[in-house]
């Protein structure tokens, strides 16, 4: 697997490596896009997409690049459609390769790994303009020393989930959702169903979403940070470990949830959904499993929501930027097509295909949002918003995650070993 740190490529410049003379002029070409309008150029663009998945989705991209076309005549568009898990892997293989994609789309938080290799093209846009049209929370993933090398196209946030229903069984009030770590894990407890021994039914279910994406919120909520202000780790602060120690408590001693239980994307469902779980801490488009299985859930009022709280109110926010290489042979057009798919109109037909936040203001009245109490709650909640990533070298310790998570659910280790090994290990690749 080809990592973004083979590049070798400096902050302010290149450093000699084995890189090949194809790599090193593809790496320092990031100056400003030469003048000429997008209308001047002509040719093809390459679009690599983790979004607008599934056969709906491409049926999706393709109209939209449809009706980009018919504006840009000159211009043809072929997309190559890929998964976030493996997208870090297709970018960088591009990039070595000396093609990379003209229009790359990434994750809120990719940018500042790819921008500090001089992979991405300054796009020279005024920061108070586009401040009047996005979200901040997600604008500012785009940014980084200062220049603007994302358009924010989506937001997607992680908080909690409870059903109505069990609440009233167990004697809770199905109005007040937990208000800390201590609410969480009684409420759990009080939720948690087994039969012979067996759990039929999580408390409160960590498990279906990336755990990394569970521990982060919790950290945050904990008044941990992932990061100092220059970048050194500071997940394995006393909020970081009390953070996942909570997760640790849940399955360890609460027995709330059984490590196995569930996992992310499975193939059996969404525990909730299913009324296999009373509690989640899940992504703002698990709103669209109910809706697809479970809609009398949501037409009798019997699903709820909560953001993270402890020390203060957390939720995870991350988006998907559209960004331009800074080697396109098109930069104006590659430019002028990143702006269109961060547009309103084709951002917002893509947060609906996906059960996404819109990241434009102008979304916010829309009937998308109106409909979609998720999402509404997601919007109305971005003041608590964190987001992950924001360090030149997070792509090459994200993964490092969900080993070091693991071994604490396991009972393997202990939350601050753990931790402390895991910042030692993103330390050393700053």
């Amino acid at each position: 697997m080809v990592n973004l740190s083979e590049l070798n490529v400096g902050r302010r410049g290149l450093l000699l490596g084995g890189l090949s003379a194809g790599v090193l002029g593809l790496a320092g070409c990031g100056g400003p896009a030469p003048k000429a309008a997008a209308g001047d150029e002509s040719g093809e663009l390459t679009v690599v997409t983790p979004i607008f998945e599934g056969n709906d989705g491409k049926q999706l991209l393709e109209k939209l690049m449809a009706d980009f076309t018919k504006q840009h005549p000159k211009i043809t568009v072929r997309a190559d459609y890929t998964s976030y898990s493996k997208l870090n892997e297709k970018l960088t293989t591009s990039i070595v390769g000396g093609k990379p994609y003209d229009i790359m789309i990434m994750g809120a938080g990719w940018v500042p790994p790819f921008a500090t290799k001089n992979v991405l093209m300054d796009l020279e846009m005024d920061k108070a303009k586009l401040a009047a049209q996005y979200n901040e929370r997600v604008l500012s993933a785009g940014i980084y020393e200062d220049k603007v090398y994302g358009l924010p196209i989506m937001l997607d946030t992680r908080f909690g989930y409870y059903r109505k229903d069990f609440f009233e069984k167990a004697g809770l009030d199905p109005a007040k959702p937990p208000t800390s770590f201590a609410e969480m894990r009684e409420f759990a407890r009080k939720l948690t169903v087994r039969s012979g021994g067996k759990l039929t039914r999580a408390g409160l279910d960590i498990l279906s979403l990336d755990i990394r994406q569970v521990f982060e919120p919790l950290m945050w909520a904990a008044g941990g940070e992932l990061f100092t202000p220059d970048g050194k780790a500071a997940f394995n602060s006393a909020e970081g470990v009390a953070g996942l120690q909570f997760m640790a408590d849940i399955i360890l001693t609460d027995k709330s949830e059984d490590f196995g239980f569930s996992e992310p994307l499975a193939a059996t469902g969404v525990p909730i959904v299913q009324g296999r779980a009373a509690m989640m801490l899940g992504h703002n488009n698990t709103w669209l499993e109910f809706e697809a299985s479970n809609p009398k859930l949501i037409t009798e009022d019997k699903v709820g929501f909560f953001v993270i709280t402890d020390e203060r109110p957390a939720l995870l926010q991350g988006g998907s930027m559209a960004t331009v290489a800074a080697r396109t042979k098109l930069p104006n057009a590659a430019k002028a097509l990143a702006t269109y798919l961060a547009s309103p109109e084709p951002a917002l037909a893509a947060c609906e295909q996906r059960g996404n936040v819109p990241a434009a203001l102008s979304s916010a009245d829309s009937a998308y949002v109106k409909g979609n109490e998720a999402v509404q709650f997601a919007v109305a909640n971005l003041e608590y918003a964190y987001s992950e990533g924001g360090v030149p070298n997070w792509l090459d310790i994200r993964g490092d995650f969900k080993a070091a998570i693991e071994s604490v659910l396991l009972g393997q280790t202990s939350a601050q070993k753990a931790l402390d090994e895991l910042a030692t290990k993103a330390d050393s690749k700053r």
